[in-house]
């Protein structure tokens, strides 16, 4: 008989959603669909409010990744009023926005991802969890949790908040770096590019080391990619850039930020409060269908890698070398999320410390002075979830006339859903359901990190 399963919560994510999986009379999956939970609709709420306020506003858009808002709606801001950003100014936006990577990648790996590979996707549900890896091993769950706060508290002891934050405005950053918080942050940084490097090598031993086929195939599709990079070189940046959209067989376009419209889509399916990019400038519409899909292109980790030439810090390019040599370009297995995103921890960390080492940065010149006016501004940096875009018109007033914004997860919308159905195809036949092919289904979104 006919009948629909729900997963819901999706577990171990850092939003909320539920999967609807629907089989039919023979117990096949007929249609499977990933609902996003939450209706935001903060591109309404802004109308209306001077633009400087924006930032500290948007900020509230997601509390793990604030700072990735709180950085695009300023340079957004700065477009819209024409303000020039000094030297020092821009620097201490890029190690806010950096730094804020390195937590965010610590927590998904080890918090939510780690235990379907530690523990076994099989595992009791009761003990698949950062609990039951802590008791599983717990100098590595000390060690974790050390650094995670510490890389918090980093972010919070110069800028005054971690969450929320309000440290940057418009027409640069609201407070000058002093020598001795410099020299505070260097010797944090260089810590935490030493459990970077210790993640990277425990990975490999203990998770990347059991990612046989059949993992590697879990939740697979084949897609296009977007991405930052360098307009110079063409090199991995998390805070500017051009945006690169890669179709699957590898060739690609860039495109400034300012551009996005006339590259990419937004759809509405009514049955999630989502929006669907695609990529318009392909010509070829939009469809999810496993088997031949249209206009969808992934973002977050595996995007950036597969989208960027190389990655100018050493031991990170090491790695992304390591990487290619594996999987090509661009690699299209879902699981390998995980493995990017333990490369770009290193990234940042080495980016942190490039960052601070340069002595400009304690330059008192932060910001220069803004007079609000008519405009329009994109702002665009890379969050943890992918290529955030800002897009604001101000009125003669400085207000905000109107405002479209994509966030990171949203461009994984159409592609989880197809990962979804893929993981269920594979693990639900014959209408037996168990709780490790539920549990498949749910790490083809974690891979995501949604």
């Amino acid at each position: 008989m006919a009948k629909t399963i729900n997963i819901q919560p999706v577990t171990r994510i850092e939003g909320h959603a539920r999967i609807s999986i629907q089989l039919d009379d023979q117990g096949r999956v007929a249609d499977s669909k990933l609902h996003i939970m939450a209706m935001r609709g903060f591109e309404k709420f802004i109308e209306g409010r001077p633009a400087e306020e924006v930032p500290r506003i948007v900020s509230r858009i997601c509390g793990i990744c604030p700072w990735m808002h709180h950085t695009a709606a300023n340079k957004a801001v700065d477009q819209c009023f024409g303000a020039q950003v000094p030297p020092a100014g821009r620097k201490l936006r890029e190690l806010m926005q950096v730094m804020a990577h390195i937590s965010d990648k610590i927590l998904h790996f080890f918090f939510l991802a780690a235990p379907d590979f530690v523990m076994g996707a099989g595992a009791d549900y009761k003990i698949r969890n950062v609990l039951g890896l802590a008791q599983a091993a717990p100098e590595l769950a000390a060690q974790v949790v050390k650094m995670r706060q510490a890389g918090q508290m980093m972010l919070e002891r110069f800028a005054g908040k971690v969450i929320h934050p309000v440290a940057m405005v418009p027409g640069g950053f609201a407070k000058p770096m002093s020598q001795k918080e410099r020299d505070e942050l260097l010797a944090g940084a260089g810590e935490q590019l030493e459990f970077a490097k210790f993640c990277m090598k425990y990975a490999k031993e203990n998770v990347f080391a059991k990612l046989d086929q059949d993992a590697l195939s879990l939740g697979r599709i084949t897609t296009g990619f977007l991405g930052l990079v360098d307009p110079a070189d063409g090199s991995l940046n998390l805070f500017d850039g051009a945006l690169r959209l890669m179709k699957p067989d590898g060739s690609y376009l860039d495109f400034n930020c300012r551009q996005y419209a006339d590259f990419l889509g937004e759809r509405v399916e009514t049955w999630s409060y989502g929006k669907f990019p695609y990529a318009r400038v392909w010509g070829e519409g939009f469809s999810m269908d496993l088997e031949a899909p249209k206009g969808i292109y992934r973002s977050n980790t595996l995007a950036r890698l597969n989208v960027c030439d190389r990655i100018n810090t050493p031991l990170a390019q090491a790695e992304l070398e390591e990487f290619r040599r594996r999987f090509g370009r661009p690699a299209q297995s879902t699981t390998l999320y995980h493995w990017a995103r333990l490369i770009e921890l290193v990234y940042a960390c080495e980016r942190v410390l490039e960052i601070l080492e340069d002595e400009t940065i304690t330059d008192p010149l932060v910001r220069n002075p803004v007079e609000p006016r008519a405009g329009r501004g994109v702002g665009c940096v890379e969050a943890p979830r992918g290529s955030l875009i800002h897009d604001y018109v101000t009125g003669d007033d400085g207000c905000i006339a109107s405002a479209n914004m994509i966030v990171g997860t949203t461009h994984n919308l159409a592609p989880m859903n197809m990962s979804v159905r893929r993981a269920a195809l594979d693990a639900i036949k014959g209408g037996q359901v168990s709780e490790e092919a539920l549990n498949q289904v749910e790490m083809a979104v974690r891979c995501y990190d949604p």
